[in-house]
């Protein structure tokens, strides 16, 4: 989001001010002195200045609010997201530590600024798609002439994440070609090569020296998804869980009288019932401490950094997807993708 048009001096005119609000579809200005947010400027503060007797040829100090609302890089909650959406607040500031502008939120236009760092896991070979990923990585398979990890790429966008790692091995030119070609992108993201051996499902996130925040989501590539990730982050913050695997739901029914038995006794029977049982969705999130749990330069999936957070006495949570899921591993599941995004909103 371009965001200049919404910055203006704090020695320019009330008059000017108007000019520059009358033209944008967010009412809002931001005044800045040397850089930095001294105050925000609104059309109804400036009605209610002028109804005080101040004149349009006043500085913009003279109306502006100093007691704004802002977010600070690195220091904000979910807590405070959820705050601004509820007063139905539009545009944000996000400073850093000297009170300069980032940039500015649009939390009408994204979902949430989530205080968390991605990494997308895009170095599989993707060999139950051959011939099709012969000279095409797997991630960059196109669903309705749309890569794969474009829909996540966006998704974690839309959401407010602004630092993400990309793993590539198979491949990797073509992944990193085709990421840094995209402009305008908001969000950071940085690329980790993978050495000659693979390394597992989380293996390669051990190569990643140093993240922003204390929360980090990694989740595969090959995904077709609208996970909700702001509900992901708040249903993993109450669980206080050192890592929460997003997993869907299946349905199993069984079509006879299913018996319950002690030895050779019949103590009763349900009659064709149905059990739901919970597969790996290949997204998870994990706090960041517990990173330095993976090895590094071996083979590491995240079924070991599950199997090892139990094991040590963790609490290891669930989050059932509800929405739409699908892992584009197999052929039928591409030919399945390419028909199911005509219908689902991502």
């Amino acid at each position: 989001m371009d965001y200049s048009h919404h910055l203006i001096d704090h020695s320019e005119t009330i008059r000017t001010a108007l000019e520059r609000i009358n033209q944008l579809p967010i009412l809002s200005l931001f005044a800045v002195n040397e850089g930095k947010l001294v105050g925000s400027i609104t059309d109804g503060d400036i009605r209610r200045a002028l109804v005080k007797g101040v004149t349009v040829d006043q500085s913009v100090a003279a109306v502006m609010n100093r007691n704004f609302s802002f977010l600070r890089k690195g220091k904000y909650s979910i807590d405070e997201i959820l705050a601004f959406k509820k007063r139905k607040l539009k545009l944000v500031p996000f400073l850093d530590e000297s009170d300069a502008i980032l940039r500015l939120i649009d939390l009408e236009g994204s979902r949430s600024l989530l205080p968390i760092d991605a990494v997308i896991m895009a170095g599989g070979e993707g060999r139950r798609l051959r011939p099709m990923t012969n000279n095409i990585p797997k991630p960059l398979l196109r669903i309705a002439n749309k890569p794969i990890i474009d829909y996540n790429i966006d998704r974690l966008e839309n959401y407010g994440v602004g630092n993400c790692y990309i793993t590539v091995k198979y491949l990797s030119e073509s992944i990193i070609d085709h990421v840094e070609s995209r402009a305008g992108r908001e969000m950071s993201i940085k690329f980790i090569e993978e050495s000659d051996l693979p390394l597992g499902t989380i293996g390669s996130v051990s190569l990643i020296e140093q993240f922003e925040h204390d929360h980090v989501l990694v989740m595969n590539s090959d995904l077709l998804t609208n996970i909700d990730f702001e509900d992901f982050f708040i249903e993993f913050e109450k669980q206080n869980a050192a890592m929460s695997v997003a997993t869907v739901p299946y349905h199993v029914t069984v079509p006879y009288a299913v018996l319950e038995t002690e030895a050779d006794k019949i103590l009763g029977f349900k009659e064709k019932p149905t059990y739901t049982y919970y597969s790996n969705a290949g997204i998870y999130l994990i706090r960041r401490d517990i990173l330095g749990r993976i090895p590094k330069g071996i083979p590491y999936n995240a079924t070991d950094l599950m199997e090892d957070l139990i094991q040590s006495g963790h609490h290891v949570s669930t989050y059932p997807l509800y929405g739409y899921w699908l892992d584009i591993g197999k052929p039928e599941d591409f030919a399945k993708a390419q028909e199911d995004v005509k219908h689902i909103k991502f």
